[in-house]
C-alpha cells in the first residue's frame, strides 16, 4: 500500500512512553483490519519501542520514516 494513502493520522510528539503506546494502540482499535495510521512521534524512547509494540499487538508495520527535525512518521497497517 502507497504511503500516501494513509486513512488515519494520529500525533503523538507530546507524549512520552508508555502513553505513546496507549494512544496508538486506542486509535488502532477504531480502525478496521487492513486501515492504515500514519503515526508522528518524536525520535529516542517512543521511536524505539512503537514499532516493536504494534508488532507485538499483531499490527504490520509498513514503514519508518525520518522527518525534519527531532520527528519520525511509523506507517501502521492495523491487522
Amino acid at each position: 500500500m502507497d504511503n500516501t494513502q494513509s486513512k488515519e493520522k494520529i500525533d503523538i510528539t507530546d507524549y512520552i512512553c508508555p502513553m505513546t503506546f496507549v494512544k496508538t494502540k486506542l486509535k488502532l482499535e477504531q480502525m478496521k483490519r487492513g486501515e492504515v495510521l500514519e503515526v508522528r512521534l518524536c525520535e529516542g524512547e517512543p521511536l524505539s519501542n512503537l514499532p516493536r509494540s504494534v508488532e507485538q499487538e499483531g499490527h504490520k508495520v509498513l514503514s519508518v520514516e525520518k522527518e525534519e527535525g527531532r520527528y519520525h512518521k511509523v506507517i501502521i497497517e492495523r491487522c
